[in-house]
């Protein structure tokens, strides 16, 4: 861990079908699950075959540079994003959610009080992968 990775949060996963609340006083974070315009993003794209869209992003994830996969179980991924020359570290978090072919996301910075806009940059370079 470098100085600028920060520590793992404690409040993740799943809670009442849906993945933890952003805190909204911050500019650092997304989530499909957002009710607010700077925190809200779609989720991901599962149709026509969710569980091979899954397949689909965990492929994305592992091969993406700095992803490391922390957590997996049916229907939940959870990785770190580390930044290349500083170490900043984001936390993202998916949900699958096979009934309405979506996969929901949160991606939140773990340090700082905006983030200028990476975490939705990479949501949205996930999604045209997935798409690609």
């Amino acid at each position: 861990m470098g100085l600028f990775s920060g520590s793992r949060p404690e409040r993740l996963g799943v809670v009442d079908g849906q993945l933890q609340p952003v805190r909204t006083h911050l500019t650092n974070a997304v989530s499909s699950f957002a009710t607010t315009d700077y925190h809200r993003i779609a989720p991901l794209d599962a149709s026509p075959d969710p569980r091979a869209a899954w397949t689909r992003l965990r492929g994305t994830l592992a091969d993406w540079p700095g992803a490391t996969i922390v957590e997996e179980r049916p229907g939940y991924l959870y990785a770190e994003f580390r930044t290349k020359w500083m170490g900043f570290v984001d936390d993202v978090e998916f949900l699958l959610d096979e009934t309405a072919r979506v996969i929901h996301v949160r991606s939140a910075s773990r340090l700082g009080r905006k983030d200028f806009g990476v975490n939705r940059e990479r949501i949205e370079a996930i999604r045209a992968r997935m798409a690609g």
